[in-house]
């Protein structure tokens, strides 16, 4: 494997095809472009790091220099594209981090961060400071920044008001902190009264320092109303796990620290997390957690093999037709029973009125992989005279679903 300078004469030399599409206000107000850009660029970052890490890690110093620019102009209040960002910092710093890069060019890597974290006015790549400790890739290099990074840290986040202010480097002075060892100046530098990013850190020094259940009172103890609950409970069902505490792990914190962005993206966090759990312990307990909203979690329990109670969580309260109709057609040959039971739910909520910018494609989807399945099972007469009468119930949706559905049930 090359040295790290060697690396580096390739990467000047490299041809990024990103590096076009990421200029200066590159992307108009729409996101969806920019999203697309983006998971492209860590694309091909990653694949030139199978070879080639120090190039890759080159190449994702500069997509973090091009990022901000490329995309000040964006709608950013869906946080589709935050999001997005979020996602590339995750899979990039270990790129860069793990990089066999000499320390010349390491420290020249982390200057170019540096700056284009400082000129980061929107921002978007905030998060970069808190694994400032990872770039650093070694503790001599972590504590050298940190000792750069703490006479204005300790201004910033100090007890005279005339001092204190944000400092962009403040996160990224604790996390170099931390992978330097120094836990005992990060419990000494943190304060009671700051917010809650920078008080995590105690929590990790803590836990680091052997302190763990000192870590677990002190996380507890910073919840409030401008505390995000989500992250506390990560951190503590870490700790709890980190010390082999699985069950004390699950039962306090669980179900609560998976939390994603969808009902199945959670379901998979959780099992993945807890493989003794059965998948029904797992499901009943996400149930529970969201009062109310039970049909959402009907892609789970399919997914999980949960048949009935898939059915039964969908017929509580509303489940997306457009899901309840996929399941239909992916079951009409295996589990025709199942088939035609979701696609009448799909067919009922329709009739209630659920489901977003619905069409008669999205009605006629459902409907005809029912009857596919109870032609299977030979109940497509009882089947069909049962959709019929949903067309008469009061549903706010029933007028345009008899429409749809005229001809068919004729």
């Amino acid at each position: 494997m090359p040295n790290g300078n060697e690396g580096m004469t390739k990467a000047d030399t490299h041809k990024w095809e990103f590096k076009a599409r990421f200029r200066r206000h590159a992307f108009g107000w729409k996101s969806q472009p920019a999203i697309t850009r983006v998971k492209q660029a860590v694309t091909e970052i990653r694949k030139v790091a199978r070879k080639e890490p120090v190039v890759a890690a080159e190449g994702a110093v500069t997509f973090f220099e091009r990022l901000s620019p490329a995309l000040e102009q964006i709608d950013s209040s869906s946080g589709a594209i935050g999001t997005a960002v979020g996602h590339a910092i995750e899979e990039l710093v270990p790129v860069i981090g793990g990089a066999p890069a000499s320390r010349e060019v390491r420290e020249a890597w982390l200057e170019r961060l540096f700056e284009a974290h400082e000129s980061d006015d929107i921002p978007y790549i905030e998060r970069l400071a808190d694994y400032w400790g990872d770039l650093c890739a070694s503790e001599e290099i972590a504590s050298t920044w940190a000792d750069r990074l703490l006479p204005i840290t300790r201004m910033a986040i100090g007890e005279d008001p005339s001092l204190r202010g944000h400092f962009h480097g403040t996160t990224a002075c604790l996390s170099a902190l931390y992978a330097a060892g120094r836990f005992d100046e990060i419990v000494a530098l943190v304060r009671d009264d700051l917010i809650w990013p920078y008080r995590s850190w105690v929590v990790k020094a803590l836990a680091a320092m052997g302190q763990k259940a000192e870590a677990l009172r002190y996380a507890e103890s910073c919840r409030s109303p401008w505390t995000n609950d989500f992250e506390v409970d990560s951190i503590c069902e870490e700790i709890f796990l980190s010390s082999g505490l699985i069950e004390e792990a699950w039962s306090r914190y669980g179900l609560r620290a998976n939390r994603r962005s969808t009902y199945l993206a959670t379901f998979r966090a959780v099992a993945s997390k807890y493989p003794h759990k059965t998948a029904g312990e797992i499901l009943a307990g996400l149930v529970a957690t969201t009062p109310g909203d039970e049909g959402k979690w009907f892609a789970a329990a399919k997914e999980a093999g949960l048949f009935d109670e898939a059915l039964a969580l969908a017929r509580r309260t509303p489940c997306d037709p457009r899901t309840l109709a996929r399941a239909t057609r992916d079951h009409v040959e295996k589990r025709p029973e199942f088939a035609v039971n979701a696609g009448f739910l799909a067919l009922h909520w329709l009739a209630e009125g659920y489901g977003y910018d619905i069409t008669s494609v999205d009605v006629l989807e459902a409907y005809r992989p029912t009857m596919e399945a109870a032609a299977r099972l030979g109940v497509a007469a009882e089947v069909k005279e049962r959709i019929r009468a949903l067309t008469t119930s009061p549903g706010l949706g029933v007028r345009f679903l008899s429409q749809i559905l005229r001809r068919e049930l004729e």
